[in-house]
C-alpha cells in the first residue's frame, strides 16, 4: 500500500458535496495520458471521506496524520506472468483530507489532480521517494 500522509495540524474545510467531489476526480483521471488510462483497466478509483480503520492500522497512522490518497494493489512492476485472476486494484481519494488542506476553491481542483497523479504513479511502480526525487511530478 502507498499512500500520501500530511499532517492535520491546519486546514480549512471547504463544504463540497461529495458527488461534486467525484466528478473533480473522474475530470483528474479522464486528463491523464491516454497510454496511462490504458493501463487502468483492473484498478477501481474511489472516493471516500476519510481512511476506514483498517486502512489507517494497515498503515500504522498516528494521531494527527491524514491521508489524501491511497493505492492499494500490486504495482505493474512487481507483477509476474502468472499474476492474474484478482480483484482489482484500488486508488482511494480521500475527500474530507484534501478540503482540510486546501486556502481557496481553486485550489481544490489542482490538489485533486496532484493526488490523483501520484496515486496512478504508485500503480506503475513509482515509490514516494523517487515522486519526490522527480518534484513531485508525474
Amino acid at each position: 500500500m502507498f499512500g500520501l500522509l500530511f499532517r492535520a495540524d491546519w486546514g480549512y474545510y471547504k463544504n463540497m458535496d461529495i458527488e461534486q467531489f467525484k466528478q473533480l476526480v473522474g475530470e483528474a483521471v479522464d486528463r491523464l495520458p491516454e497510454e496511462f488510462l490504458a493501463l487502468l483497466d483492473n484498478v477501481e478509483i474511489l472516493v471516500a471521506d476519510r481512511p476506514s480503520r483498517v486502512q489507517r492500522r494497515n498503515l500504522d497512522m498516528q494521531a494527527g496524520e491524514e491521508l489524501l490518497g491511497l493505492y492499494e494493489g500490486v504495482p505493474l512492476t512487481e507483477r509476474h506472468a502468472s499474476y492474474g485472476m484478482v480483484t482489482p486494484d484500488r486508488i482511494t481519494i480521500f475527500r474530507l483530507a484534501i478540503l482540510d488542506t486546501v486556502k481557496s476553491e481553486d485550489d481544490i481542483k489542482d490538489e485533486v489532480r496532484r493526488v490523483v497523479k501520484h496515486e496512478v504513479a504508485h500503480h506503475f511502480g513509482i515509490s514516494d521517494e523517487r515522486l519526490e526525487e522527480m518534484g513531485g511530478s508525474v
